[in-house]
């Protein structure tokens, strides 16, 4: 009975793992996408926001950066939210250079509402364009083709959203591999039901959106309380299969500073895995089975490893070593593939440790965010 109990709930995790790996991580994996809509000769313009509280140094490189951009119509806002540093200077100094970089000050955040969500609403209402392209002060587009990719299914398909890829730095340490790499899952969810017609969430550090939308549905109405998901919640609300668009291409991508220290890193994803308690049921589930499943597979593959070698059934233990193998490969090709699609490289090296500890870092992590108290912004 103890071998049927754990032969069960290991086949129910290789089954849900499987299709996941195969079918639903497989449509990006595999993807075959027609970018010809980017070139199109609409050149409706963009407004390219910023958020930044205390950003002098990121702004500095970031601004001269933006305006190499490739696209004939856009302007960049900047939100200077309640620094103390030097950004007030720097935007002044920069409006003389580039004549199409416009800031608002923000001196106070109101006691109702939160700091980021505050700061995007005001620079969103004074905006020029319609169409707004957001990224983070410590983000660099990774190409000059950025605005024009980022934002052609808006343009061009009629498409309310478009969401695109902000990964992090390479560094060679451990913490950075696995930035990587759970950055490179957590783009294979929201990117792959996205292309399935499912969208249910995205990142603020490349994501694009109509202000006409914005302002029709009450902003972030619902969401004030919230600190954090302003990006992924605000997108989990509104989007459907019809009016977004997943920009899956290494020239519309954008690449931020990563976290060097723990601390920093635990600070940061504690954040963004708060706003995930707020996500709709069945997007709870698109992300949940995966974890369930991924769970049941090791927990009952190394159970059954230890029980069929104790008791020496080594044809069982030979076929559960060798499903282990399997997935392993499955897992590794996935993320090869995927990466080269998103990102245009090579995954972290060694997938499958980082796969392994990523049953501790969900369930441990994801368990603290979810009852945290103290979420701040900046």
């Amino acid at each position: 009975m103890g071998l049927f109990l754990l032969w069960f709930f290991f086949g129910i995790g290789i089954l849900i793992q499987v299709i996941y790996l195969l079918i639903i991580f497989g449509k990006t994996a595999f993807y075959k996408g027609n970018t010809s809509t980017a070139n199109a000769h609409n050149e409706e313009g963009v407004t390219v926001l910023v958020c930044a509280h205390n950003e002098y140094s990121n702004l500095k490189t970031l601004i001269p950066k933006l305006f190499e951009q490739d696209y004939p119509s856009f302007d960049l806002m900047i939100v200077n939210d309640r620094s103390s540093d030097r950004t007030m200077r720097l935007l002044e100094k920069m409006m003389e250079i580039y004549p199409k970089l416009r800031s608002v000050t923000i001196k106070y955040t109101p006691p109702h509402v939160t700091a980021k969500k505050y700061a995007l609403t005001l620079g969103i209402k004074v905006a020029k364009n319609d169409i707004i392209l957001l990224t983070d002060a410590d983000c660099l587009p990774d190409s000059d083709q950025w605005i024009r990719k980022m934002t052609a299914p808006i343009r061009n398909q009629h498409k309310t959203f478009a969401v695109g890829f902000s990964g992090y730095q390479k560094r060679d340490t451990f913490l950075n591999s696995w930035i990587q790499f759970e950055t490179l899952l957590t783009a294979l969810y929201y990117m792959s039901f996205g292309l399935w017609k499912k969208p249910f969430m995205a990142v603020g550090r490349n994501l694009c959106y109509r202000k006409s939308f914005f302002m029709k549905v009450k902003a972030f109405k619902h969401l004030w309380h919230i600190e954090g998901g302003d990006d992924d919640l605000f997108v989990n609300l509104y989007t459907t299969g019809k009016n977004t668009a997943i920009v899956l291409d290494p020239e519309a991508n954008t690449t931020s500073i990563p976290k060097e220290t723990k601390k920093e890193y635990l600070v940061q994803k504690k954040r963004h895995l708060h706003a995930g308690k707020y996500y709709d049921g069945a997007d709870k589930r698109k992300i949940g089975l995966y974890t369930l499943s991924h769970a049941l597979f090791w927990l009952f593959g190394i159970g059954m490893l230890i029980y069929t070698g104790i008791n020496q059934s080594w044809e069982h233990f030979s076929a559960v070593f060798g499903i282990i193998l399997l997935r392993t490969f499955l897992v590794v090709s996935i993320f090869n593939a995927a990466s080269k699609k998103i990102q245009g490289t090579k995954p972290p090296k060694s997938i499958w440790i980082l796969d392994f500890l990523y049953l501790g870092y969900f369930w441990i992590l994801g368990t603290i965010s979810h009852q945290a108290k103290d979420i701040q912004w900046k």
